[in-house]
């Protein structure tokens, strides 16, 4: 790859990156709007973490998006962290101004905007989450400060770190209504049918595993509810099959992936992301990728 003198860098630091759409759907951008950015995935082992955000400094690179295993380690060495990001635990974006580097996240950015049409729905209504990981903290944040939701049912595998999120969240934002079960159909099964906003913050369904689903049973999902994957791909999981086909409204991951990235665009290069067309374009790729 070949980069001009006068290009501004911007890029990916985590490790593995390889299967990554960042580069794609940014470079797409900085073409579609004219601007001489290039954006860049650096391969970054945690060890050689302190040393990736020296180069940043001293190469000069305007920010870069921090994805796993970085997301909660990067945060006590950055020089500032926004309240958002410090308070979910995880950074995604790093902007560098004239060498300090602060820390944003953007993923509460993305799932906030793509549930506002839905306010009106969802606000005051119980919510059902799968998983506990670093997504489920952002939504949780989200949802708290946003659509403040009549509870939140929280299901996971290893269900102490459910327990602690929840304890976490009571705590820093006040907010009680919590509940958090096995992941474990039977005992969920009735929270899931009573719940208006359903989200899936685990992997379960992303590619190659395509064929899995975190539930299947008819009698759950329902007219009315809303389901919610951040699996983006493929970007219509099979799991959100099975929601639309009992009824239910289906939102995409990959509302979320182009969103949060139009905040870390707008953050690095005070422009407006052209959002309609870049996720056009990536959709079309993700498509072309599915049938070879």
């Amino acid at each position: 790859m070949t980069i001009d003198a006068g290009t501004k860098i911007v890029g990916l630091i985590g490790h593995p990156i390889l299967h990554s759409f960042s580069p794609f759907i940014h470079n797409t951008a900085f073409e579609i709007a004219g601007l001489n950015y290039k954006y860049v995935a650096f391969d970054v082992l945690s060890e050689n973490l302190k040393d990736a955000l020296r180069g940043i400094v001293a190469l000069g690179i305007k920010g870069v998006n921090v994805t796993i295993p970085h997301k909660e380690a990067v945060i006590e060495i950055l020089d500032d962290v926004s309240p958002e990001a410090r308070i979910v635990g995880a950074v995604n974006t790093i902007v560098n101004e004239n060498g300090i580097l602060i820390g944003h996240n953007t993923d509460v950015y993305g799932f906030t905007e793509s549930l506002k049409k839905y306010k009106n729905l969802i606000s005051n209504t119980p919510v059902f989450i799968f998983g506990a990981g670093g997504s489920a903290r952002a939504v949780i944040y989200s949802l708290i400060t946003n659509f403040q939701p009549e509870r939140i049912v929280i299901a996971n595998r290893n269900i102490s770190r459910a327990e602690g999120l929840a304890r976490y969240f009571s705590q820093v934002l006040g907010y009680k209504d919590f509940e958090v079960k096995e992941f474990f159909l039977p005992e969920i099964a009735g929270d899931i049918k009573s719940s208006r906003l359903i989200i899936n913050t685990t992997p379960i369904g992303m590619y190659p595993n395509v064929n899995d689903l975190p539930i299947q049973s008819d009698e759950i999902l329902h007219e009315g509810q809303i389901v919610y994957d951040l699996v983006y791909n493929p970007p219509t999981t099979k799991f959100l099959k099975f929601a639309r086909r009992n009824g239910a409204e289906v939102i995409s991951g990959i509302e979320m992936l182009i969103l949060q990235a139009s905040k870390s665009f707008e953050l690095w290069t005070a422009k407006e992301m052209p959002i309609t067309e870049v996720k056009k374009l990536l959709l079309r790729k993700l498509r072309a990728k599915k049938e070879k």
